[in-house]
């Protein structure tokens, strides 16, 4: 094994000999004579160092092998330019697969023909360039013929989020990128994306085959996609990429999974495993869409099939489980504009969707989106011999327009659908049973050739990818590890900075008087030995300061803010103020925070700018005598579609003398491709909130943006109103059973739809 010697970055070209310092595995090996040396480059010639590679650069030629030995390689940024042939390619390799890791400010590009590359690692960095794997040189020097194989990009992120960069980007033609891992990435910009901006890249016949598309957290923005064929300025374009046999496990960056923007394209036989979003025919004409499988397994926001444009076929598909709405449904046939620009959406036409087998889906959305722009509806297109079934008992066919343009024939339901489109549905009681396969399958259904063939079988996750890498597992999860006990405030202060992901810290009963900024590293719990008997004074404006990596649950706690310095704007908790690349979460329980009122404006939670929460809970919690808010998620404010938490659930808790608000949720701009915020709070009270000089709003609870909120159960008394504005998108909002007592209702604003509020608003009483 080799380590790093020096860490320099190096800029250079195979047919050029200048270069920065070299940064070169260290070996022992390196004092080893010529004859030992040969000896370790059985198959190839051993680069050791960086200089090596330039030098055996500039001699390339067809049928060599260059082997990288084993190590750390920081900031190399590797070209690979030559011409090889069918017979003999240019290989690039590792000594051993996963043992040559490429760190720091590190990159791969290829130009040239008959290229190949194994076995490499890119962890622990990030590209210099807005592209970790670039099949070209420049914008005239493109590959062809290449192939990229066993590669992994595990976590390679720019660490300023929202500087957009790929991962992975296809140039040139006839290129294959197979049995790849791309996991973890947190920054904002397509994971992998098919280029064709110039006609040397376009009808490229691309392959992109049996590669794990690991986990993309949820990005909270537009920009999140995992995979991206085409660009709207090219669509009208044919790029005839294959795509198939792919694994897509839980890519939820954004509503679209795959953007395929461009004609003539495969996607074959992958797998959707419990993603958030859609599979979706963004722009271009005549793709087909086939063999593909979709687990949605019940998880939020899962989505199937996005259809939009002319002459698309998508037959032979299965979808299991997705919850999704809107635009992210389990399968949505989208509404056109008219004479539309190429950036917008063109009419659904001459589509055949037929002999796909879609079960346990909760929407199927048809003309979707109808609105006064897109008021040109699907024609001339087909829905024949499809399986329907809900085990639930409800009709999943959402109908937002006129669909006669949709011929409906030989499909089988279980649920009668809408008179417009009953005609071509059979009735027939569920008839479901597992196969081998793991899918759903109806005997009935084979029978009549409706519904995905019995002979579909989902590639499994271990068939993509690489074999010597480990597939992600789930993240870790509060209360998961080791158990630490804790008897003292400099003995907590101490633990809290070196305990491992997951642990507990214990604390015994007592006073815990917090006179340092506590750094919340990792996900960490801190819990009462015995409910309520302990509790922490804080003694600094910030207490808990969330890191980049960090998550923090409180359980069973007193928190009094009776020893705080006499300052303005105390914090009890905080992220970090600079922007975040990795999500987090909050979960407060059964703790009493009071008292936090020494001087104005002291908030309980302050989220960072750029700062992302998966979820932040709070359950059977006190909040009382607080002189600025509760939850401050409001820093995105140059509306750009960004925001700072996907979910946000309160239940079972109280809210008394709060001077600003319990929630102030911000999500601005006109950006469509999110799911959240989401807001839910249920059998809590709410007394004399919000009336605080300083609170701007004027509410005891603020959500402009919210695209789902529910209201349930609550009592609220001497509070200020309830202001929620809807904004981009459908938003959905319940307010129901609460009671107001010298409060006034809960004020529903439309910002830009026409029309009443679309909130549901019933059962409240007001006093």
């Amino acid at each position: 094994m080799f380590v790093k010697s020096c860490s320099s970055t190096i800029i250079f070209a195979i047919t050029s000999l200048f270069f920065l310092t070299a940064c070169e595995p260290a070996s022992q090996s390196q004092k080893t004579d010529s004859a030992e040396k040969a000896a370790l480059s059985v198959d190839g010639r051993l680069i050791r160092t960086q200089q090596e590679y330039v030098d055996a650069l500039s001699t390339i030629k067809a049928g060599d092998t260059l082997v990288l030995a084993d190590g750390v390689w920081n900031d190399f940024e590797i070209l690979l330019k030559g011409e090889g042939s069918e017979e003999q390619p240019i290989t690039l390799k590792a000594q051993t697969k996963g043992k040559v890791i490429l760190s720091g400010l590190s990159n791969l590009r290829l130009a040239g023909e008959y290229l190949h590359v194994e076995g490499l690692v890119f962890k622990n960095g990030y590209s210099p360039t807005g592209e970790v794997i670039s099949f070209s040189e420049d914008a005239d020097t493109l590959a062809y013929h290449s192939r990229v194989t066993e590669v992994v990009i595990d976590g390679f992120s720019n660490p300023d989020k929202f500087n957009a960069d790929k991962w992975v980007v296809l140039y040139g033609k006839h290129n294959r990128f197979d049995h790849n891992h791309l996991v973890g990435k947190s920054n904002a910009g397509v994971t992998m994306a098919v280029r064709l901006n110039s006609e040397d890249s376009q009808e490229n016949y691309h392959r992109i085959d049996h590669n794990y598309f690991g986990p993309r957290p949820i990005l909270g923005s537009n920009g999140g996609e995992t995979l991206r064929v085409g660009t709207s300025k090219y669509s009208l374009s044919n790029s005839f990429t294959v795509v198939e046999n792919n694994y897509f496990d839980r890519c939820n960056g954004e509503v679209e999974i795959i953007s395929n923007k461009s004609g003539q394209n495969k996607f074959l036989n992958n797998v959707f495993f419990e993603s958030r979003g859609t599979l979706t025919l963004r722009h271009g004409n005549g793709n087909l869409v086939e063999g593909n499988v979709f687990f949605g397994n019940g998880k939020d926001h899962t989505g199937g099939i996005r259809v939009i444009n002319a002459d698309q076929t998508i037959r032979n598909n299965y979808m299991e489980g997705l919850t999704g709405i809107r635009f992210g449904g389990g399968f949505t046939i989208l509404n056109g504009v008219p004479n539309s620009k190429i950036n917008r959406y063109h009419q659904v036409k001459n589509t055949k969707i037929e002999n796909n087998t879609i079960v346990n889906v909760d929407n199927i959305n048809l003309a979707a989106g109808s609105d006064a722009e897109r008021t040109a509806v699907p024609i001339n297109s087909s829905f024949s011999n499809n399986l329907v079934i809900n085990s639930n008992g409800q009709n999943p066919f959402k109908i937002f327009d006129d669909v006669s343009g949709i011929t409906f024939a030989g499909n089988i339901a279980n649920q009668a659908p809408q008179e417009e489109i009953a005609q071509g549905f059979n009735l027939q009681e569920s008839d479901l049973v597992r196969g081998d396969n793991g899918l759903l399958q109806s005997q009935t259904a084979q029978a009549a050739e409706v519904g995905a063939p019995a002979s579909l079988n989902p590639i499994s996750r271990d068939d993509t990818g690489v074999a010597w890498y480990p597939k992600s597992g789930d993240a870790v999860a509060f209360d998961s590890g080791e158990v630490v006990n804790v008897e003292s405030a400099s003995e907590l202060m101490q633990k809290i900075a070196t305990v491992a992901p997951g642990s507990i810290i214990t604390l015994a009963p007592g006073d815990y008087d917090i006179n340092k900024q506590l750094q919340v590293k990792t996900t960490l719990t801190i819990k009462a030995e015995t409910p309520r008997t302990v509790t922490l004074y804080p003694m600094r404006s910030l207490t808990f300061e969330i890191e980049d990596g960090g998550s923090l649950k409180l359980d069973g706690l007193n928190i009094s803010g009776v020893k705080s310095p006499d300052n303005a704007g105390n914090v009890l908790i905080r992220n970090t103020k600079l922007p975040t690349l990795f999500n987090y979460q909050l979960h407060i329980h059964n703790t009493q925070i009071t008292d936090l009122n020494v001087n104005h404006s002291a908030h309980v939670f302050d989220a960072g700018y750029r700062s992302m929460a998966d979820h932040i809970l709070i359950t059977e919690s006190v909040f009382e005598n607080i002189t600025g808010d509760i939850l401050r998620l409001d820093k995105e404010q140059d509306d750009l579609g960004i925001y700072n938490a996907e979910y946000v659930t309160i239940k079972d808790s109280s809210f008394s003398n709060i001077e600003g608000a319990v929630a102030k949720i911000y999500r601005g701009g006109t950006d469509e491709s999110t799911f959240g915020p989401h807001f839910r709070m249920s059998n809590s009270k709410v007394q004399k909130v919000g009336g605080g000089k300083r609170n701007k709003t004027g509410s005891s609870i603020f959500l402009l943006g919210v695209q789902q909120t529910r209201l349930a159960e609550n009592t609220f008394s001497v509070a200020k109103v309830v202001t929620i504005d809807h904004t981009v998108g459908e938003p959905r909002t319940q307010i129901v059973t609460n009671t107001f007592t010298n409060t006034p209702m809960p004020v529903v604003t439309e910002t830009f739809a026409k029309g009443p509020s679309t909130a549901i608003v019933v059962g409240n009483i007001a006093k």
